[in-house]
Order: structure tokens, then sequence, then C-alpha cells
């Protein structure tokens, strides 16, 4: 089997890039138990870019659909305000693409 990575490059507005860093620590360590999830980075950028990525490895493809197709992803998904049946806050990214990757050099 191959390390599959998945990069999710999600625009965010000049400025908003807190918010959606606040919004990943908030459910930090929610996909940490989910059979074949590998690690999990969420890298800021240090230029004039607003593109954050946030790269997940996962044992192979079937890890990785099998956690997005869970319920433990829907709930992973959802804010903190929504999951006390409030509100959902507006979205902080105005653009997302996930990006499919495998290692092809390592050393």
């Amino acid at each position: 089997m191959v390390t599959v990575i998945k990069i999710n490059a999600i625009t965010v507005d000049t400025g908003s890039g807190d918010e959606l860093a606040h919004r990943f620590a908030a459910r930090a360590g929610a996909v940490d138990d989910q059979d074949g999830f590998e690690g999990f980075e969420l890298l800021k950028p240090t230029d004039d870019r607003t593109t954050w990525l946030v790269i997940t490895r996962w044992r192979d493809e079937d890890a990785f659909n099998a956690w997005v197709s869970s319920p433990a992803f829907a709930h992973g998904h959802r804010s903190a305000a929504e999951r006390a049946g409030e509100e959902a806050p507006k979205p902080v990214g105005v653009h997302s693409e996930v990006w499919n990757y495998e290692i092809a050099v390592t050393n």
C-alpha cells in the first residue's frame, strides 16, 4: 500500500487566516483515531498568499474515503456553534480545492 496525501487548498480573504487556524484548532484531534489516518498539518503562508494548505496523510485511498463518508467526518466539519444547536458561522474560505498526491521519493 502507498501512503496517500490529501491537500485541501483553502483560499481566505486577507486577514481571515487566523480565524481559519482557530477553527481547525477547535477540532484538533477529531480525526486522530480514524482507521488509516497517519497525520495532519495546517500550513500558513509566509508570503502575501492567502491560500492555506490542510495536509492529511492516509494509509490508502480506501481509508480516506471511509473517513469522508463517516459520521465522524460530518460531525468534525460542523462548527462548535452548530454542534450546540446554534446557527453556523459564515465560512472563512472563499475557495477550496483538494489535491491528491502520493510520495514519489523520500529519504
